[in-house]
């Protein structure tokens, strides 16, 4: 046998979406079944002189109920054994036409209407299974209408009705797959343009992530200068223009990550009332700059999600809430809602009208007032938590109304059973480093001399390095860019250092995607952060890598 004539009866790949349309086929096959029978029995009653069922739609009457269990054989045989198989798809063209031609060569003109299902089943085999079953369908067509014109006097009495017929049969699927190879290619290129989108939106926020990182730390060492408070005063307002900066890159590099199908989201107990404390540490300058009371609602329950996941939706809300609801109370909490839990999070800011509620997961989707001061984004944050919350199977959701303030949730948190360590980030800035040796590595100049002057402010003993060390270098903690150059990683570094007893603490800072770097390195003890990192996000991991080794000391 041929390797052509073996695929038909071997299982070819499949999506889940064309088993689903060769299984909705067959329950199609069967209604059609119904409803040709009932037009067969309608039709004859209706042209017989004495209003009975006349032999030829006894016949069709017969030979559909013959079918039917075939029909119901084929929908078995696709639920048992989903997936491609050529064979079986032809053998239900062949009985398809087969009986839709023996309706029509018995019922004559009567059944002439059933001529539609074989224009039906010629386009509907193609469009839901592709051109090359289009062409065979086409074929098959043509062979059913050439065996009803031989075998029916009255089709052979009209050749033009022949004709027309023939060349409707076939000029319609041939147009139908050029039509299809259009819409082919222009998908082809639609994705192409969102795949070069995509890499473009994550290499522009890499590159640009580095200087902005840089420019965080140095601000952070200006101020520490003894800085009048004018100076002050101007260092704080670049400071703050500097995180909208960074958020913008946040944004952008997590849509691009999106795009490209690399997130996968890693399940694992979540305590609510770290991740409130994660977001308090996190927007607590932002909410100063902005007048905000932010208020948590503290809560003990443990839910299973991704935490870096679920950290990144609520932070977006979080953002809009700041960003669009100044000099306002802004409340997050957590609710159960029947058996799972949802999260919220409040403002009293001026509200949205209900015209715009069904667009705002849409991506660069804003709304623009007439003489409202101007807000930094590109409108991405909503799209990225309604994408993150689908990969981890919960729901986002926006209610609002003008003058009263806007409520968004996200919904369907299972409770964990299992209770994760608590690692106490409050403590950050009362951890001394002066007993802490740490091996900088970053191959830029200005980030090196920036973090290295920051470390060193915290007292600790800092060894820098522009790359990968030629040999291991005595320390507790290993602070790294991930990118070092001349074909080195921080992970390269990272497992210079691991033969050490005990190993040295790692953290490693980056502009790349931190699920794509955390299996690079494959080390659930090493921290990723994503640049830009603001100087307080270093401390707190410095300290939450301490807690976890028993080094905590106490002031």
């Amino acid at each position: 046998m041929g390797d052509g004539a073996a695929r038909l009866f071997q299982r070819v790949a499949s999506t889940p979406a064309e088993d689903g349309l060769e299984h909705k086929q067959a329950w199609i096959r069967l209604a059609l079944l119904v409803l040709i029978s009932t037009y067969a029995t309608v039709a004859s009653i209706i042209v017989a002189p004495g209003h009975r069922i006349e032999p030829w739609a006894i016949a069709v009457l017969s030979y559909f109920a013959c079918y039917t269990p075939l029909a119901l054989g084929l929908l078995y045989s696709i639920r048992r054994y989903p997936g491609h198989y050529p064979l079986r798809r032809l053998f239900s063209m062949v009985n398809d036409y087969a009986g839709l031609g023996f309706a029509i060569i018995v019922g004559c003109k009567v059944m002439l209407p059933v001529y539609a299902l074989i224009m039906w089943v010629t386009v509907g085999n193609g469009l839901r299974f592709g051109s090359r079953y289009m062409i065979v369908a086409a074929i098959m067509a043509q062979i059913t209408l050439a065996t009803i014109t031989l075998l029916t006097p009255y089709w052979q009495a009209n050749p033009p009705l022949v004709v027309t017929l023939s060349l409707t049969a076939l000029i319609v699927p041939l147009y139908i797959r050029t039509l299809q190879r259009s819409t082919e290619q222009a998908r082809r290129d639609a994705e192409e343009a969102n795949t070069a989108k995509s890499r473009f939106l994550a290499q522009a926020s890499h590159d640009l992530r580095q200087p902005v990182h840089a420019i965080g730390l140095f601000l952070n060492s200006l101020t520490q200068t003894g800085l009048a408070p004018e100076q002050r005063g101007i260092v704080d307002r670049i400071d703050r223009s500097l995180q909208g900066v960074a958020e913008l890159f946040r944004s952008l590099l997590d849509i691009s990550t999106l795009d490209s199908g690399a997130v996968t989201p890693t399940l694992e107990p979540v305590s609510i009332r770290q991740l409130f404390r994660l977001l308090e540490q996190q927007n607590q300058v932002s909410a100063e700059w902005a007048g905000i009371d932010l208020r948590f609602v503290a809560s003990d329950r443990i839910v299973l999600a991704d935490k870096a996941l679920l950290l990144t939706m609520l932070q977006n809300l979080v953002s809009n809430a700041i960003k669009y609801a100044p000099r306002g109370p802004v409340l997050i909490g957590c609710r159960p809602r029947g058996d799972r839990i949802s999260i919220w999070v409040i403002d009293r800011g001026p509200g949205i009208a209900a015209e715009h509620l069904p667009r705002l997961f849409d991506e660069f989707y804003q709304i623009r007032r007439l003489g409202a001061a101007d807000t930094q984004g590109v409108g991405l944050g909503l799209s990225i938590v309604q994408r993150l919350g689908a990969l981890m199977g919960l729901a986002a959701d926006i209610r609002s109304r003008p003058g009263h303030g806007t409520a968004a949730a996200i919904h369907g948190l299972v409770a964990a059973a299992t209770v994760p360590p608590v690692i106490d980030r409050d403590t950050s800035y009362a951890v001394p480093l002066h007993d802490l040796r740490v091996l900088l590595v970053e191959d830029d100049l200005d980030v090196l001399d920036a973090t290295a002057h920051l470390l060193r402010s915290w007292g600790a003993a800092v060894a820098a390095w522009s790359t990968v060390p030629p040999r291991a270098q005595p320390c507790d903690l290993i602070v790294t860019d991930f990118d070092i150059g001349g074909g080195l990683t921080g992970a390269d570094c990272i497992a210079l250092h691991r033969h050490q007893d005990p190993p040295p603490m790692a953290i490693v800072m980056t502009g790349h995607d931190e699920m794509a770097i955390e299996e690079i390195i494959a080390d659930t003890g090493v921290l990723i952060l994503k640049k830009p990192v603001r100087p307080a996000e270093l401390r707190s991991a410095i300290a939450a890598l301490r807690s976890r080794q028993g080094r905590l000391e106490v002031v």
